[in-house]
């Protein structure tokens, strides 16, 4: 059976788990082309690049809005995972790029902006207006995009786990539920992105290991919170936690969910023969260790 093991090592997050799969051999340019079945490609551009963290060549991956989107960074949860990345791209980037690397990702992105800023979709299902999107406008754009029905099962199901722990939360029955964190534009393509590639893979069982959510205070929508934070811990009930010492945040909502909703089993990497490994970098930078997720795909029997 071709498994799909998630190596959480330094954590998990949207945009770690789309890096590590293209690195482990999925193709972007399949992905960037079934996401644009949810008409909202004029509010962002993709890219992805190698980057060296403490050592480990991996793969970033951004979702970068365009001025066309009306998400607004500070009250995205998301976004304080990318923000460091978008803003300080160049001098964060450059201390942990190999030199001759630094062109390809910018290849990538300009290309991308090209094909992205250039195309003009009028059915805007998930056009935004307030800095959130319901649980509601995400299922019926999910519904609409014509998806394959494995693509468009995985997608709703995290969703649906993301919007009941919001909802546990915040008192509120799931279809009231706003996406003000999650309803980020990086967050759909993050969670639509990752289903697209593990369907591209031939993906026929996931398994993870413990999830590690780090420690410390974090800031939020609703002002400052322990890590995990309150949606992430909803989240992970019944997922086996790894404990650390690490004051960051390094579970995302958005990352639980992923791991949560897919994993049927958690524990420590399976009896398998390995094909194809990849490294996702995250946004952070810790002194004795990378921060970037490792996935492992193979045969188990």
């Amino acid at each position: 059976m071709r498994t799909l093991y998630f190596d959480c090592f330094s954590g998990i997050s949207g945009d770690m788990v789309i890096g590590a799969l293209i690195d482990a051999g999925a193709d972007p340019v399949q992905m960037e082309e079934e996401l644009k079945k949810l008409n909202m490609d004029e509010e962002y551009n993709l890219s992805w690049g190698k980057v060296v963290k403490n050592g480990i060549t991996s793969t970033k991956f951004d979702v970068i809005l365009t001025s066309k989107s009306d998400q607004t960074h500070e009250h995205s949860h998301s976004h304080e995972e990318h923000s460091h990345v978008h803003s300080h791209s160049h001098s964060h980037e450059h201390e942990h790029r190999h030199g001759h690397s630094h062109s390809h990702e910018h290849e990538h992105s300009h290309e991308h902006e090209h094909s992205h800023v250039h195309e003009h979709n009028h059915s805007h299902v998930l056009h935004n207006h307030h800095g959130s999107r319901t649980y509601k406008q995400i299922v019926e754009a999910i519904n609409e995009a014509n998806f394959n029905e494995s693509v468009a099962n995985m997608s709703l199901a995290i969703f649906k786990k993301i919007g009941e722990a919001e909802g546990h939360i915040h008192g509120l029955p799931l279809e009231k539920v706003h996406f003000h964190e999650v309803g980020a534009v990086d967050s759909i393509i993050d969670i639509i992105g990752a289903a697209i590639l593990i369907d591209q893979l031939g993906i026929e069982s996931v398994q993870s290991s413990a999830i590690p959510t780090g420690s410390g205070h974090i800031h939020i929508d609703h002002g400052i919170y322990p890590v995990p934070a309150p949606a992430t811990l909803e989240i992970l009930k019944g997922v086996p936690i790894a404990s650390n010492d690490i004051r960051s945040e390094l579970a995302t909502p958005t990352g639980a969910a992923i791991a949560a909703v897919l994993a049927g089993n958690f524990g420590s990497l399976p009896s398998m023969t390995v094909e194809s490994i990849g490294y996702g970098a995250g946004s952070k930078t810790f002194e004795n260790h990378p921060n970037a997720l490792r996935v492992i795909i193979g045969e188990t029997q």
